[in-house]
């Protein structure tokens, strides 16, 4: 306990960030290591990144995950075949890791300091040799087995342009990824989707609205399928908290986009309706698109406080 103390040189006010601080630190101090909790942890921090290359940004992803210190993450386009991925270097950071992947393209992975289990990476009905969905159920720290998350990491189509074939693909896709999402929300009312979703929810979340019209990412028919997801009882988390415009999450390498700041908001973290109460914060951490060659994205975050998971 001595080490928490001499951590904080003044007593630090009880919020749930930092009791989880204090948790962490007194947790390992005590042998625990950073995968154990000790029971009066309270709060669970919960991330999406597409990492455009794992292999690429890998540096990237592990010092991320020693300065935030999320719980689960979920990874969209890893582009690494299964037997390529870094899972060594992933434990040593503290994470297990279950993960869906290809060479070159696509590729999704989750990442949480408890184990995941019942894993899905394809779906009834979806004949579709792209590694974009990945399920999981994974236990909050401390938690009794009715507490446990179901999460769902999507990389949704980006669909190329309005009337192309890839355009329509990525409206049966959606509709086909519905379909699934109704039936795990059944069974898992704890339910967390996340990912690139590659469609803007509303205007808000466009640089130049006016410019993008209803151009790829932000035509009706796109907006009405992620429409039909959320209508089945998921929140977009950072609208939770944050109502106004100027907050992305994407930006081109071109034309000195990010610096400029002209992105659009395509990563999402979607709660159920029995997780709405317990979500304390959300983010977008904007320090990681700043790092020498870095994904177009930057990490998303969620915070719950699980006292309110009953």
């Amino acid at each position: 306990m001595a080490a928490a103390f001499r951590y904080f040189s003044v007593c630090p006010p009880i919020t749930i960030r930092n009791a989880l601080r204090i948790d962490r630190r007194l947790s390992e101090g005590n042998g625990y290591g950073p995968g154990r909790h000790i029971l009066y942890n309270v709060a669970m921090k919960i991330a999406s990144w597409n990492v455009n290359s794992l292999k690429v940004r890998l540096p990237h992803l592990s010092q991320w995950l020693a300065d935030a210190q999320p719980d689960i993450v979920a990874l969209q386009e890893t582009k690494l075949e299964d037997a390529k991925f870094p899972v060594d270097e992933l434990a040593a950071a503290g994470y297990r890791a279950v993960y869906s992947g290809q060479k070159t393209y696509n590729g999704v992975a989750i990442l949480a300091r408890q184990e995941p289990r019942d894993i899905v990476s394809d779906i009834p009905g979806l004949d579709d040799p792209q590694r974009r969905i990945l399920a999981a159920t994974i236990d909050a720290p401390g938690s009794s087995p009715g507490q446990a998350l179901r999460v769902v990491n999507l990389y949704v189509v980006n669909g190329k342009a309005v009337g192309d074939e890839k355009y329509a693909y990525k409206l049966e896709w959606l509709a086909r990824v519905r379909e699934f999402l109704a039936g795990e929300l059944e069974r898992h009312p704890r339910l967390v989707v996340l990912g690139d979703f590659n469609i803007c929810p509303d205007d808000r979340d466009v640089y130049d609205p006016v410019a993008w019209g209803e151009d790829i990412l932000c035509s009706p028919p796109e907006r009405a399928g992620l429409k039909a997801i959320t209508e089945l009882g998921l929140h977009d988390s950072f609208r939770l908290f944050e109502q106004g415009a100027e907050h992305y999450s994407w930006w081109d390498y071109r034309q000195a986009a990010f610096r400029r700041n002209m992105g659009l908001r395509i990563d999402l973290i979607l709660v159920s309706e029995a997780l709405k109460s317990t979500a304390t914060a959300a983010a977008i951490d904007r320090a990681p698109r700043g790092w020498e060659r870095p994904s177009d994205h930057t990490p998303v975050t969620l915070e719950l406080d699980m006292r309110a998971c009953s």
